[in-house]
């Protein structure tokens, strides 16, 4: 295998079942070692230095992405608009998480590190949960080394945001939030029916694979598809703004 080989991942690599083997779960391992260790370490630091900390951990999350984009250009041949657009643009919607972290840190408002911090989680837990890319090859090639790389990035940068105190989960402020979910549900829209990038970047489109998963039809899904971001947005609010959601209970009573 040439360098070239690896890093444009055009050797040979068959593929092979590696869910939850010794890769997968030393990966993971690696993932919570640092998310400890980056909490224990920074919580109590200055804000500076937690800055540096998400600055190390977004410009790794830059350079895959950037570098990916490059590695993809320069091997792409007869480009068009519409397959210049498919390289340069984010479209599954880890990718879509890992900009969005790139962009809270520039942007540096709590909402936006709220609605970053639990997208990417909750990318970076589907992926840990079923890889269906990365560790999926007898070989650890540019791409395969990317998914791995970013979903990684993905979970420590996420969990670093509320360990480290960049979040603040408060109802008063959760239509800020909630607005930008919003806007990356309406850019999904564009990328599967205006641009035609690709068919399904949120998991939301019929007979897609976590739907023949848990095998049940379209609209059983989606209702189940709802509920389950409701709960999961709500949980962080109902931790983080416990004392706000008893001070309504008492209300009430």
């Amino acid at each position: 295998m040439t360098f070239k080989d690896w890093i444009y991942s055009s050797y040979p690599n068959p593929a092979i079942n590696g869910q939850w083997g010794l890769l997968h779960i030393i990966t993971l391992i690696l993932c919570i070692a640092i998310i400890v260790a980056i909490a224990f370490i920074f919580k109590n630091k200055s804000e500076k230095t937690k800055k540096i900390v998400l600055w190390v951990l977004v410009g790794f999350i830059l350079l895959f992405e950037l570098s990916r984009r490059i590695i993809n250009f320069s091997k792409a041949t007869d480009l068009t608009l519409n397959s210049a657009l498919y390289l340069l643009l984010p479209r599954p919607w880890c990718a879509i998480a890992c900009w969005t972290l790139i962009f809270a840190a520039i942007v540096n408002k709590k909402w936006l590190y709220n609605f970053a911090s639990y997208s990417a989680l909750l990318c970076a837990l589907i992926f840990f949960a079923y890889p269906s890319v990365g560790f999926n090859n007898k070989y650890i090639l540019f791409e395969n080394l990317y998914s791995i790389a970013t979903h990684s990035l993905l979970l420590v940068t996420s969990i670093s945001l509320i360990t480290l105190r960049f979040t603040q989960f408060e109802y008063k402020t959760i239509w800020k939030d909630l607005l930008c979910l919003l806007v990356v549900l309406i850019y999904t829209f564009i990328e599967i029916y205006v641009l035609k990038i690709e068919s399904d970047p949120m998991y939301f489109m019929p007979n897609n694979e976590v739907q023949e998963i848990l095998g049940v039809s379209f609209p059983i899904y989606l209702v189940i598809y709802i509920a389950f971001m409701v709960v999961y947005i709500n949980l962080f609010y109902l931790i983080d703004d416990r004392k706000s959601v008893k001070s309504v209970f008492r209300k009430q009573k």
